[in-house]
């Protein structure tokens, strides 16, 4: 493969932290999955980024969380293209095909983590594990193309907006006006001023808004949550909220388990695994930046506002009842669905990286303490739409449009790494 290591590049970009570590960024470029059939072991990626998940996620909302875990993997897949495997995702490094794979995947991954999110346990997480490789030059050598790739990756992504405390002012109430449910702020609306991961705006891709509360469109979805969604429901199936409940786990957390689980059931090689995650959670994490920022600009109710205060609509079609209560809640706007954007962003990912869509996938439930096997990504979106609307949280036009955002999101970006 050609060599990716551009110093120019460098001073066009003025990343001086980068020349001293001798990376350089990615031009975009379209790749495919490595064979899987390649010798080396992806042990070191799938367990650090197992790692990485069970430290970000814990205390975390899964949007936030997917994006730091789009922040980690890029870090992941551009040192295993240092040892000389793969293609890199943003930063190429001189590649140093001695150095230790589990020493350098660890070391990157560690590093990332401590600067971005610090933890307790994470230093001894990273010293036991680095006790398992053998002392020598190998290890030493891993050891420093893992810091080389992490200080480029976090100087990339210093003032990047994710740390920040972003105030929220509510507009006037009123009919369509999203309100908080409760006294905490929205969450994770620190995403409307984060910088995307590989997007070039959060507003790229935002979509043309909610329905008309008047039109008949909206009545038919309100009529739909009403019925199904409401939290004593006679219309639910006992099928259909055991689904809610299913989806209803942190979502960053339970793709993470799915996808390393997807790894090892297609047996990938080390760079194959590490540009596979990397795309998917790359993909995810930008999909819900671009689904906050739409949230936040539309601002639309949720139906438990909009079924209790139906009278106030100007919708003839739709009926008030001040006793609805949803099955589930959230404490963020509805439109676009945070599930439908993140499910196709990572769903469209996979499609591209596998070249086909008919791709099994298992997913599992801490929640409900399940697993359902699905045949395509197809049916893993379906089961996503149906099960929010029958947890009371979405209408159907707002799982439309978060597929159709996802799958842009993720589309334009795959085409370009």
């Amino acid at each position: 493969m050609r060599s990716l290591f551009r110093p120019a590049t460098l001073l066009i970009v003025g990343a001086l932290a980068l020349t001293a570590a001798g990376v350089s960024p990615v031009p975009s470029v379209a790749s495919g999955p490595a064979s899987a059939a390649a010798s080396a072991s992806a042990a070191p990626v799938l367990d650090w980024s197992r790692i990485a998940t069970q430290t970000i996620v814990a205390g975390r909302p899964p949007a936030s969380s997917e994006v730091l875990l789009g922040i980690v993997h890029i870090a992941i897949a551009d040192t295993v293209a240092g040892l000389g495997q793969g293609r890199p995702f943003r930063f190429a490094v001189r590649p140093d095909r001695a150095a230790s794979a589990a020493a350098a995947v660890a070391t990157a991954t560690y590093d990332v983590l401590r600067a971005r999110v610090p933890a307790p346990g994470l230093d001894g997480t990273y010293a036991d594990y680095l006790a398992g490789v053998p002392n020598g030059r190998a290890k030493t050598r891993g050891i420093t193309l893992g810091r080389s790739v992490a200080a480029a990756v976090l100087a990339w992504r210093a003032g990047d907006g994710l740390g920040n405390t972003v105030p929220y002012k509510q507009p006037t109430p009123g009919p369509g006006v999203w309100e908080p449910t409760g006294p905490t702020p929205p969450v994770d609306i620190v995403l409307t001023k984060v910088r995307p991961l590989a997007l070039r705006s959060r507003a790229q891709f935002r979509p043309d808004g909610p329905d008309a509360l008047t039109s008949k469109r909206y009545a038919r979805d309100v009529a739909e949550v009403a019925s199904l969604g409401r939290k004593d429901s006679t219309t639910r199936t006992a099928k259909q909220t055991e689904a809610a409940m299913f989806w209803s786990e942190q979502t960053a957390q339970q793709w993470s388990r799915a996808l390393l689980q997807l790894a090892a059931d297609r047996h990938l090689s080390l760079s194959t695994a590490a540009q596979m995650l990397a795309l998917v959670h790359v993909s995810a994490g930008d999909s819900v930046i671009a689904c906050w920022d739409a949230k936040f600009h539309y601002l639309s109710w949720r139906p438990v506002h909009a079924i209790q205060r139906a009278d106030t609509d100007g919708n003839p079609r739709t009926q008030a009842d001040p006793t609805w209560q949803s099955l589930l809640n959230v404490n963020h706007p509805e439109y676009p669905s945070g599930h439908a954007c993140f499910t196709a962003g990572a769903a469209r990912a996979l499609q591209a990286f596998f070249h086909t869509g008919n791709l099994r996938v298992v997913m599992s439930s801490v929640v409900t303490n399940t697993t359902r096997v699905y045949p395509d990504l197809s049916a893993v979106r379906s089961d996503v739409r149906e099960a929010r609307i029958v947890s009371g949280l979405h209408f159907r036009h707002s799982m439309d449009d978060g597929e159709i955002l996802g799958t842009q999101v993720a589309r334009w970006i795959a085409a370009r790494h």
